[in-house]
């Protein structure tokens, strides 16, 4: 029995690798054409290149529940095609255990998605977003077509380019009174992290009293801010490229400071669950091979797994913005469609066994 265990979770394994490779290079393909539009000045073709391939990391992850529905309905296909499985189910061998033989290999790949998007991604991510911007030319212009805008307090603050190693560039601040009247307004060039606070260098600063405004310059300020290198590495990235730790941290920097952290909330429990939803997605596939897809062609349970997955995630993505309109909470966004994947799943087993 193990070999055969063996055997079934080899072809499903080397199946959905395969399918990862194809679906990850052609994304990897028309980022690298999409960047081509911003190519200029110091972003050449190199600089572009090197960012695509550092998203290479998030993008795997994204990819990995589309890439097991596929390869599964491949890889047990293949066997199903060949009348292994009808041969295995002749010499008494259950659903539940060629179920089990799938499902190995998949708590492999779902703990290398996790290890991937915990630590691998996130600082891919940031690297990649920080090399960007700084090619681009974002620490020497006060306006960038990239960056980021957070508040805090009474202060909006708008930086060009955060380097993982607690270093910015271009930081912008607002200062505003209660009657959202602009106090003053600085730039600085750099800023680096001292542990307890920030240290500006080159400030220029702008203040508007009543009927005049004074312009002071100087070459090192202190910067007071609750904003670490870890937040503003969660602040720089899409919630969805971000690890759960950061999200976790980061949803509840934004509750203390009374900002909305719903999107946060979203991304949290679509990283928490992925393993489970994978499972479900996976759970459907195998259910496919011993019902309608049993004696269809390769290219028919390809087909069927790409419509399945893009419907997968259209569901996804409008219970997830859904949620956030509506006030009913992210996790049942997220949980709806996994747990109609897996009903579904269950009952055509159930039906072939």
């Amino acid at each position: 029995m193990l070999r055969l265990d063996r055997y079934i979770g080899t072809q499903v394994f080397f199946a959905i690798l395969t399918v990862l490779g194809v679906i990850v290079g052609l994304a990897l393909l028309f980022a690298f054409i999409d960047e081509m539009g911003d190519v200029e000045g110091n972003y050449g073709l190199q600089e572009a290149a090197w960012y695509v391939f550092l998203t290479l990391p998030r993008r795997v992850y994204e990819m990995l529940p589309m890439a097991a529905l596929i390869g599964c309905l491949i890889g047990l296909g293949s066997l199903a095609s060949n009348s292994e499985l009808t041969i295995m189910r002749a010499a008494g061998v259950s659903i539940g255990r060629i179920v089990w033989a799938v499902m190995k290999p998949m708590l492999v790949l779902m703990l290398a998605g996790i290890l991937i998007g915990e630590y691998l991604a996130p600082w891919s991510e940031s690297q990649a977003q920080a090399d960007r911007a700084m090619a681009q030319g974002s620490g020497e212009a006060q306006s960038s077509r990239r960056g980021l805008w957070h508040r805090q307090g009474d202060e909006f603050v708008h930086i060009n380019a955060v380097q993982p190693n607690g270093v910015l560039f271009g930081v912008t601040r607002y200062r505003f009174d209660d009657q959202r009247h602009m106090l003053s307004s600085s730039f600085a060039r750099r800023a680096q992290y001292q542990g307890d606070h920030w240290q500006l260098e080159n400030v220029a600063t702008t203040h508007f009293r009543e009927r005049s405004t004074e312009v002071v310059k100087t070459p090192n300020e202190r910067w007071d801010v609750e904003l670490t290198p870890q937040l503003l590495g969660t602040v720089v990235l899409e919630p969805d490229a971000l690890s759960i730790t950061g999200l976790w941290r980061y949803i509840h920097y934004l509750a203390e400071q009374g900002l909305n952290n719903g999107q946060y909330w979203l991304a949290f429990w679509n990283k928490v669950l992925q393993p489970a939803v994978t499972a479900a997605l996976v759970l459907l596939a195998i259910s496919f091979i011993f019902g309608p897809l049993r004696s269809v062609t390769l290219g028919q349970r390809v087909f069927t797994g790409v419509v399945v997955g893009f419907v997968f995630r259209i569901a996804q993505d409008l219970l997830g913005p859904s949620s956030l309109v509506f006030g009913f909470s992210p996790l049942f966004a997220v949980l709806i469609p996994a747990a109609v994947c897996a009903l579904a799943g269950v009952w055509l087993l159930r039906r072939a066994g």
